[in-house]
Order: C-alpha cells, then sequence, then structure tokens
C-alpha cells in the first residue's frame, strides 16, 4: 500500500465585484478498489456555509451560496489517500456501462481522427487490454504535448487536427477511438505527483473491469495518480462550476501537490 498526502489551492479573481454566487467544487478523491480516502480539510473564503454530496456519476462535490460582495474566490482542500495494490479502479455495474460506449461532447470522431484510426493495426491484440495499450503508444508517439496549445473547449477532432495539445486533449483523443473501436471509456480528472496542476487521463473497459490509461505520459495509472471524478468528456468531473452576479474579467491561478507520505 502506498499512502499519499494531497493538496489542491485555487482562487478565482474578479475584475469587478461579485455580489452573490452558487459554487460547485468537485476535487475530493474518489473511493473505489484502488484508493481510500483517509482524511481531508477543506476551506472556503469568503467563509460560509456548504454541503457535500454527489453527482450522477458518484462524484463527491462540495455546494454552496456566497451571498455577501467578494472580489475573490478561494477554495483549499488537503488530505491523505491510501492507494491500494490493485490494478483496477472497480467492477463494472452493467446498468452504468451503456453511456461510455458512444461518441459524446467533445469526444466525437471527424474525418481527419477517422483516417487516423484507419492507419492503426491490431491485428496481433488478442484483447480489448492489447488493444488499449497499442492505442495508448501509438498515440503518445503521434500526439505531442505543448502546454496552452489549446483550450477548454477543445474537441477531441480540433486537438488532433492541430497535432498538439495537453492531458485533456490525449484523454479525449483517446476516449473517442476507444469508443469507436467498440471499448466503452470514460474521461478522469484527478492528481499526479510531480505535476503542480490537475491531470487527465482515461479509464476504458477491460473483462469486465475499469482500468486507468494515461496516454500523455504513456503509462498505466500508478501509485502517483490520485483520482477525483470521471465522465463522459471533460465537462462532467470539472473541478470548479458556479454561476455569479457580477465579476467582471476573471483571473484563476490554480496549484496541486502530490506527495509520498514517509
Amino acid at each position: 500500500m502506498e499512502r499519499l498526502h494531497f493538496e489542491y489551492h485555487m482562487e478565482i479573481f474578479y475584475t469587478v465585484p461579485v455580489s452573490q454566487c452558487y459554487f460547485t467544487i468537485k476535487c475530493i478523491p474518489k473511493e473505489d478498489a484502488r484508493q481510500h480516502l483517509l482524511s481531508m480539510d477543506i476551506s472556503v473564503l469568503p467563509e460560509t456555509a456548504f454541503s457535500y454530496g454527489e453527482d450522477s456519476y458518484c462524484n463527491r462535490q462540495i455546494f454552496g451560496h456566497v451571498k455577501e460582495t467578494h472580489d475573490k474566490f478561494l477554495y483549499h482542500i488537503t488530505g491523505d489517500v491510501e492507494i491500494l495494490q490493485t490494478d483496477y479502479e472497480e467492477e463494472a455495474k452493467e446498468e452504468r456501462i451503456g453511456m461510455y460506449r458512444f461518441p459524446f461532447g467533445k469526444c466525437l470522431p471527424g474525418r481527419k481522427l477517422l483516417a487516423y484510426y484507419n492507419t492503426l493495426d491490431f491485428s496481433e491484440c488478442k484483447s480489448e487490454y492489447d488493444k488499449c495499450i497499442r492505442l495508448m503508444h501509438r498515440l503518445h508517439q503521434d500526439f505531442r504535448y505543448v502546454p496552452n496549445a489549446t483550450q477548454i473547449e477543445t474537441t477531441a477532432e480540433e486537438a488532433w487536427n492541430m497535432g498538439k495539445g495537453v492531458c485533456q486533449d490525449y484523454a479525449h483523443i483517446y476516449i473517442t477511438l476507444l469508443r469507436y473501436m467498440g471499448i466503452p471509456a470514460r474521461y478522469v480528472c484527478g492528481l499526479l505527483t510531480g505535476e503542480g496542476k490537475s491531470h487527465a487521463w482515461a479509464e476504458a473497459l477491460c473483462n469486465g473491469r475499469w482500468i486507468g490509461f494515461d496516454p500523455t505520459n504513456d503509462c498505466l495509472i500508478s501509485n502517483g495518480h490520485i483520482k477525483l471524478g470521471d465522465g463522459r468528456d471533460a465537462s462532467e468531473c470539472a473541478i470548479n462550476r458556479g454561476l455569479i452576479w457580477g465579476g467582471g474579467t476573471q483571473m484563476q491561478e490554480i496549484s496541486a501537490a502530490v506527495l509520498q507520505n514517509q
């Protein structure tokens, strides 16, 4: 077993004061067969009451309402996670597989992604797991990681046409192609040792189990990955969402750390 300490800090600055806001934050590690949340502490400024809950994907979240005028919103979470020695995330539940089989949102295959798929050779792959590994290696080889090359709204097809992107784009492209192959796949938002910010990867359904693949780093999910949430694409497990009155231009600063506990 591995024990990890994590911290996630987010600040949003507004050029025009916000008179009130409703917020939903999904930054609490998810409990599954691979990881167990041992402890956590959450703070929100301006200070306000908040509630805990889960969305339709069982992603854990806090939500609340800031009623006072403010020009900065701050969220900070720290805690410890135990990583268990399993090679999968969780057993698949049949009633929750269907939604991950089909194109959705930012994971829609276009002409150039389909043309790329037709260049891939899976003839030597004996299982869905082998196909996932083969595709991960090829995508890592054929797509370039370039910070700030894309935006949060960029789709898989748009990123592929550019030939470069960030972890979100790797995950979206990977998921799009897996679904086209007939393999259910879902998007994962999480934290990773050494990153300093949130990270994204994918899970694919192999032999009845969800297994994590990180195409950005060309590896299986390791003891350094902490899963926060999953969904059909990035929009469904976004860490921060809300509704504000006022605000003007927004500027956001995020920092994250994952450390091995001694």
